[in-house]
Formats: structure tokens, sequence, C-alpha cells
């Protein structure tokens, strides 16, 4: 007797994973990803422990005469608010790297991380090129030749720009692999496929604004990499070497990137290029562009009295239109993205 199988009851469908959605399961840590989180914590370590030092007194890397000294109060509070900057470097790798850091909101995310593009881009490409140039036989100044005290002994330069320089590859890595898995929906095609929107004639306002404000800062400080003066305060003058020319050469290369991503975005140019390299260049454009600005104008209200050391009116508007700049760019960003997730949700 042959007997009949039971039927089998029909199962559901399982539906596919939504590619669109914002909130994915996260996957499993892989040895990758934990390598770099490790080495980011680890590169942290150097500059914490130098700065948590200088907190409670110690004299470590800094020279007798040093004008890090003149003002002990000034010297506590600023080295707190750059340790907790630092600090915030380990939050991200854990954020970058944990279940829990997929449930975390968009924005909350995105806005440390364009601070810390901003704040390590121009270290991460500067201070190797210094180096470069230095070791072709760029000019050099020591603190004798300008008849001042020594700010601080040279190894703590190679030793906080290197561990900045390794933060920036390892958590710009992380996020570029995080935003990949959480966001990239949002950023493939190319930039001739990019539909007409509701904002695009602000936005392109908007961009035209940042390209013609990002020309003065941009200008100026080719002008100085170029040898020109004016507009410099006296101690700039008297202290610039081939490290002072390098530098202003990739302040005015990043606020031009900031204006070339937003003109790219908002009027469609390089209609062939992937969507990613405008993104790219308005994200650490602009980050580098208002965060160096806000930095440096920061700075410039703890100048001390000393005429020959404060900013010339000039050099802090540069810093305020770069403010400017970078936070339209990245204004110009946050409206692309929010219009392009609503519209991945109703496709």
């Amino acid at each position: 007797m042959t007997s009949t199988p039971a039927p089998t009851s029909p199962q559901a469908p399982t539906a596919a994973p939504d590619p669109r959605s914002d909130a994915r399961a996260p996957q499993p840590l892989s040895r990758l990803r934990g390598a770099l989180r490790a080495l980011a914590i680890a590169s942290c370590v150097p500059y914490l422990g130098i700065k948590i030092a200088w907190i409670f007194g110690s004299r470590i890397g800094i020279p007798e005469g040093s004008a890090l000294l003149d003002h002990r109060v000034t010297m506590v509070v600023a080295n707190t608010a750059t340790v907790l900057m630092d600090g915030a470097v380990i939050v991200l790798a854990l954020l970058l790297t944990q279940a829990w850091g997929r449930r975390v909101k968009a924005w909350l995310l995105a806005l440390p991380m364009w601070f810390a593009t901003g704040l390590l881009a121009p270290i991460m490409m500067g201070f190797p090129l210094q180096l470069l140039v230095g070791a072709l036989g760029g000019t050099q100044r020591t603190a004798a030749d300008s008849g001042r005290e020594p700010f601080l002994d040279e190894w703590v330069f190679g030793v906080v720009y290197g561990g900045f320089i390794l933060q920036g590859l390892t958590l710009g890595t992380l996020f570029v692999l995080y935003a990949r898995d959480r966001w990239s929906h949002l950023w493939r095609g190319r930039v001739g496929g990019l539909p007409t929107s509701a904002t695009l004639p602000a936005q392109r306002t908007a961009a035209v604004a940042a390209a013609v404000l990002a020309l003065f800062p941009a200008t100026l400080h080719l002008v100085w990499a170029f040898g020109s003066t004016a507009s410099l305060n006296e101690g700039r003058i008297a202290e610039r070497t081939s490290d002072f020319y390098v530098l202003q050469a990739n302040t005015a290369l990043f606020a031009l990137c900031a204006a070339a991503g937003a003109l790219m975005l908002a009027f469609r140019i390089g209609r062939s290029l992937p969507l990613q390299v405008p993104l790219a260049l308005a994200w650490v454009g602009s980050g580098a562009t208002a965060c160096w600005g806000g930095w440096l104008a920061l700075g410039s209200l703890a100048t001390d009295d000393d005429l020959v050391d404060r900013p010339t009116q000039v050099m802090n508007l540069s810093y305020s239109v770069q403010m400017i700049v970078g936070m339209l760019v990245v204004t110009i960003g946050a409206y692309f993205f929010a219009e392009r997730a609503a519209a991945k949700r109703r496709a």
C-alpha cells in the first residue's frame, strides 16, 4: 500500500529586506572593523596623555619660557576642551562598530563626524606635505631665529599630528563602511541622473553664494602661499617658513573643494561622474573650511595683548567667511540627503 504524503501548508513568502531602510540589521563586527576601532582608540592615547598631564601641571614637551606657561587658567580650560574633543573620537569609533550605533539618529552621528572630518582632513593632508617639503630643502626657522622662546618641543608635533593622521584614517574608514551599510542607497547613481526637487532653486542660490564667498579666503590664502604679506600680522610675517606656505595652499584648496562640490550638486555639473565625487568634495571641503575657520577665530579671542600676534581685521574676516561658506555647503548637503531619503521611502 502506497502512502500518500500529507500536503504541506504553504509558507508565507519571506519579505526581502528593504534596501532603503535606514536601520538595517547590524552586520557582525568583522576583523577589519575591530582592528580599525582598536587603532582609532589607541591613536588617541598619546594626545590624551599629554593633554591630561598638562592639565595637572606637568610641563612635558613644554620648554622653559613658552607662552603656554603664561596663562595657567586659559591653558587648563583649553586643554580640557581638547581632551573632550579627542575623547569624542573614541565614542565615534565605538558607535560605528556597535549594534546600538545603528539606532542613532542620522544627524546625531553625521554632525560630529563632519566636525571630525573638518578638523582632521587638513592635518592628514598638510602635515605629510610639510614634512616632504622640509625634506626637499624647504625653509625652516627656529625660535632663536625669530627672537622668541620655543612654543613646544619638536617631538610633540610629531607625536600629536601622527596620532591625528591615524585617527583620521581609521575613523574615516569606519565611517565609510558604516555609511555604506546604512545609507549607500542615497548616493547611488551619477550626477546627471539627479532629479529636480522643490528646494533646487534655493540650493542653487546657496551654492552660488558659497562659491562667490569662497573666492575671498581662497584667493587670500593663495596670495599668502605665493609669498605676499598683504593683511598678515607681524608675527605671521616674521615666522613664515615652507610650513606656512603649505598650510595656506592647503586652506585655499579645501575652500575651493567645498565650492566645487556645492556647484556640482546644485547645477548637475559633471553629469557622468559618480554621485560620490561631489558629495565627498562638499563633505570634506565644507568641514575643513568651516571648522578651521571657527578654530582660528576662537584662537584669535585668546590672543594676548601683543599687537604683533593679534590677527588683522582681514584675517578675522577670512575666518568668518570660511565658517559661512562651510555652513552654506553643508546645509545644501543636508537638504539633498533629506529629499533623497524621502523620495526613496515614497518609491
